[in-house]
């Protein structure tokens, strides 16, 4: 019986301590979560501004400019996901829908995979990935990614004009997320013209200066925009994906330890019964 108490005791000490390891992990994620949300929202303003530059271009080079060479005869996909796991169903939402959307293209795809799990998940589909990188540990470290993948991606334009896809999770009310996907470039023509169209804020005109040049330039700055708020958006979901999973393993590893501790008091009670029994019946003996 002794065995039993010191078996159930190493238990509860081996469910508390990796109870404290998932609160902790708890916390991360959440802290986390905050620090991308922020920067997806810092990067709100600064969009707006590329807006109202690529709106003066348009005006003066005329929408169809913009992309101007550009035919979806190839077609390129980002796909993010996670290096890391305790993440629940995240990288295989995100993977799944990808998978669904690059079979209902009319060309194969090159695909590029951000995150180690979400690339072994494509793998597991068939889908040939041409090339991946791994997740920044935070904030800092989107922009110098986001530049490995515009490199990347640079070698796919000048192997012949195409399409350029982005698949990643999206934040959702109530900690959850979805997948989304978005088309970077060729950029939409309704877009455009709605660009073209939007008054200055200012009194003063603006004046273009570089032509050709300042167009490239604003549609390279927001094509860095939009895979850095897809990269945020991305790593935030991961994490509410993670503080969801650390919430349900916090709740049944509690649930165990209260089965436990359940177990070890009747145990316990039983060997204290059995001890007492046992002094009882010696000191009748003595009596008798």
């Amino acid at each position: 019986m002794s065995a039993g108490v010191a078996a159930l005791r190493h238990k509860i000490a081996g469910a508390t301590e990796l109870r404290s390891i998932v609160r902790t992990m708890k916390a991360l994620a959440a802290a986390n979560i905050g620090q991308y949300e922020r920067a997806v929202q810092a990067l709100g303003e600064y969009c707006r501004t590329v807006e109202l530059g690529l709106g003066v271009c348009l005006r003066d080079a005329g929408p169809a400019d913009a992309a101007s060479g550009l035919a979806p005869a190839r077609v390129g996909a980002i796909v993010f996901g996670s290096d890391q796991g305790l993440v629940g169903q995240f990288n295989d939402v995100v993977a799944d829908f990808a998978i669904a959307e690059l079979a209902a293209l009319p060309v194969p795809a090159e695909v590029w995979a951000v995150g180690a799990r979400v690339r072994a998940r494509l793998g597991e589909a068939g889908v040939a990935v041409q090339g991946d990188f791994v997740l920044p540990g935070g904030v800092a470290g989107i922009s110098p990614l986001v530049g490995q993948l515009q490199l990347e991606t640079a070698r796919h334009w000048s192997a012949g004009a195409g399409q350029l896809i982005v698949f990643h999770n999206q934040p959702r009310a109530g900690a959850g997320y979805a997948p989304v996907r978005q088309q970077l470039f060729p950029f939409d023509a309704a877009w455009m013209a709605g660009l073209a169209r939007a008054p200055w804020p200012g009194a003063a005109l603006p004046q273009i200066l570089g032509g050709g040049a300042a167009l490239r330039a604003l549609v390279h700055e927001y094509l860095f925009i939009s895979l850095f708020r897809a990269c945020a958006e991305s790593l935030a979901s991961e994490n509410a994906s993670r503080l969801a999973a650390m919430e349900r393993a916090d709740k049944n590893i509690g649930e165990l330890l209260e089965g436990v501790h359940d177990n070890y008091h009747r145990l316990r009670q039983s060997q204290i019964d059995a001890e007492l029994f046992d002094v009882i019946a010696g000191f009748d003996s003595l009596q008798s």
